[in-house]
């Protein structure tokens, strides 16, 4: 393990990690929230953030194309080209929001498929509702996250993540203990917290990167914000520098690496909001009881993805750069980092299932359901983590849609048509219920991380024989 890459990789990782536990918060706040007030809304908010997410997640994917443009661009020198893309990158975000808001506000094919109860179905409605206006300024923050990831400045991103959770946990005690709005309440919230948040983080980049002079002239690698009149910043990237126009070469290289992004996001969320939406069918407890090991898988999947991420960001600058032998190291670094990390986490989830499970409820049928299913959350993990850094990895060196195929194989086949087989169908054995998916799950995380790997240390390989000597 390359040491300087190693420390590289943790400098840029530590803050993702604290923005995307951040996000997670969000969603555990509301799963603990909701739990204390009843099964019903805890199953609602399981279920109607299943759709948000897949619906949302699917069109942020679509922009994480901006970050590993934004990352070679920055190895290459060329920052002129990154306030363009970006500027073109809103026009995408705009569209996919028109889309998006669309979508959760007619969710008839996502509810015919979970057979709700009448009572969850309204809840779950009034929740969608609700929540799609969070949909446009979630899009715009993407748009910061994408410019600063992948010019490796992480710290702001954490900054806003963390100002927008502590705003939000005031606002859930309101709308859904004081107002009585329950899972809608959580909704609200969310879209109330996510406007001003996303102004802030605007008006701060406006501030520290005033772009009123040198908007046209190349600066030297690296780039570092000048100081201009009044104490302020020059952008040295000039995204607010001036008003562009669409233009279609540009967002169709956006929607090249893109949308095999969003693609793959959307097998990989569907994987499990459709998990979820059949386990709803097994009543109120136990799609709690998977809401609790759900939110637990997203929390612990964190750790790798922010390690994938920064390894990406690396990757991309080396690339950039032309230097295919760092972008390799950086890989394996971060891969070897990534499961050592995943190991002991795996470790202390499968030894303390039951005590977890205690921490999110107090319903000891919930409990009951929902301790076996934390253990095969730690099962999964390994192959989980895995998956997650190779795949980002492959982002960064802009390949995309090998990644997509190999997730639609293993989590829609594997995953959720063998899920489905385990859990609800007998030509396997007597149903297994929930577990039957997570046991599904584990195997399809497991292949996909496996064969991510083998491309990637191909493709790795192959880019180094390309480098001109």
């Amino acid at each position: 393990m390359n040491r300087s890459i190693l420390v590289r990789i943790l400098r840029l990782a530590w803050p993702v990690l604290v923005a995307q536990i951040a996000v997670v918060g969000s969603g555990l706040m509301d799963t603990v929230m909701a739990g204390r007030l009843s099964a019903l809304d805890l199953a609602a908010v399981g279920v109607g953030a299943s759709i948000y997410i897949t619906v949302f997640v699917t069109a942020m994917g679509v922009l994480m194309a901006l970050t590993p443009i934004v990352a070679q661009h920055y190895g290459a020198g060329r920052y002129a080209e990154i306030g363009e893309d970006v500027r073109q990158c809103a026009w995408l975000a705009l569209l996919l929001a028109i889309i998006a808001m669309g979508l959760l506000r007619y969710p008839e094919p996502f509810i015919a498929l979970a057979k709700l109860t009448p009572a969850m179905e309204e809840k779950v409605r009034a929740y969608l509702r609700a929540v799609s206006w969070a949909v446009i300024p979630g899009l715009g923050f993407r748009l910061f996250y994408g410019l600063m990831t992948g010019i490796g400045r992480p710290r702001a991103i954490m900054t806003f993540n963390l100002i927008f959770l502590i705003a939000k946990a005031p606002l859930n005690a309101v709308f859904m203990y004081g107002l009585d709005m329950g899972a809608t309440g959580c909704g609200i919230a969310t879209a109330v917290a996510a406007w001003p948040t996303m102004a802030l983080v605007w008006i701060w980049y406006a501030y520290q990167f005033s772009s009123e002079r040198g908007q046209a002239r190349e600066l030297p690698s690296p780039p570092s914000p000048e100081r201009g009149a009044g104490g302020r910043s020059v952008d040295p990237y000039g995204v607010l520098a001036r008003f562009t126009w669409p233009r279609p070469a540009a967002i169709l290289e956006l929607v090249r690496v893109g949308l095999p992004i969003g693609f793959t996001l959307l097998v990989e969320v569907t994987a499990f909001t459709f998990m979820a939406l059949f386990i709803a069918r097994l009543g109120p407890a136990v799609s709690a009881a998977h809401q609790i090991a759900a939110n637990l898988a997203v929390l612990t999947y964190m750790a790798p993805l922010s390690i994938g991420q920064a390894a990406l960001v690396l990757a991309g600058h080396a690339l950039g750069a032309g230097d295919a032998a760092a972008a390799r190291h950086t890989g394996l670094t971060g891969i070897m980092l990534g499961v050592a990390v995943a190991a002991l986490v795996a470790g202390g989830l499968w030894l303390g299932a039951e005590q977890v499970a205690a921490l999110y409820t107090p319903d000891a049928a919930v409990r009951r359901v929902a301790a076996p299913l934390i253990a095969l959350v730690a099962l999964s993990h390994l192959g989980d983590a895995l998956q997650a850094i190779v795949i980002n990895l492959l982002r960064g060196y802009k390949r995309t849609v090998v990644p997509m195929l190999i997730y639609a194989v293993s989590l829609w086949g594997v995953g959720l048509g063998g899920g489905y087989l385990l859990a609800l169908g007998d030509f396997l054995g007597a149903p297994r219920g929930a577990a039957g998916f997570w046991l599904a799950a584990a195997a399809a995380l497991t292949l996909a991380g496996g064969v991510a790997l083998i491309y990637f240390l191909a493709v790795s390989r192959k880019t180094l024989t390309r480098q001109p000597s």
